[in-house]
């Protein structure tokens, strides 16, 4: 496998674009859904479908820290996993054809892979960076008396 290039945006990574696109076709699919189900079902799959591509978003902000960047994917995955449950559960109502649902869930497994696979090599996304400056070093001499670095005058009443 050829060297991918850099990414210097969330925006640019392969797994968001196809996370966005994944929001729009569900959000295309779940127009048709009946009214009752607006504030249910169509809610929910919107609202999980759109949450893979933010998480994706703030993961890549957080990527100086490899832990909190793995959290968030993890969150995106989870996302996703959720949404295709809601597209089963609109297929098993009746709401979505076999091959729609088929064609979705292809879809949303993609983006699955896609962030199991920066899960597995988020060390590559994730720059090395010191956590803080270094400890200072500091040249005190102690005066030579029994107060300690305290002259004599600040420690007498």
């Amino acid at each position: 496998m050829g060297q991918l290039p850099y990414v210097n945006s969330f925006k640019s990574l392969t797994a968001y674009q196809k996370a966005r696109g994944m929001a729009a076709a569900i959000f295309a699919a779940s127009k048709q859904f009946p009214r009752e189900e607006m504030y249910s079902l169509t809610d929910q799959v919107r609202r999980s479908s759109r949450a893979v591509g933010a998480n994706l978003a703030e993961a890549w902000a957080k990527r100086d820290y490899e832990k909190h960047f793995v959290s968030k994917l993890t969150d995106a995955d989870a996302e996703q996993l959720e949404t295709q449950h809601w597209l089963e559960v609109a297929r098993d109502c009746g709401y979505l054809d076999e091959q729609q649902t088929k064609l979705l869930l292809a879809q949303t497994e993609e983006v699955g892979r896609l962030i199991g696979s920066m899960i597995a090599h988020a060390t590559s996304f994730c720059a090395p960076k010191p956590m803080r400056e270094p400890d200072p070093t500091y040249d005190f001499q102690p005066e030579a008396n029994d107060n300690g670095p305290f002259p004599a005058d600040l420690l007498t009443n």
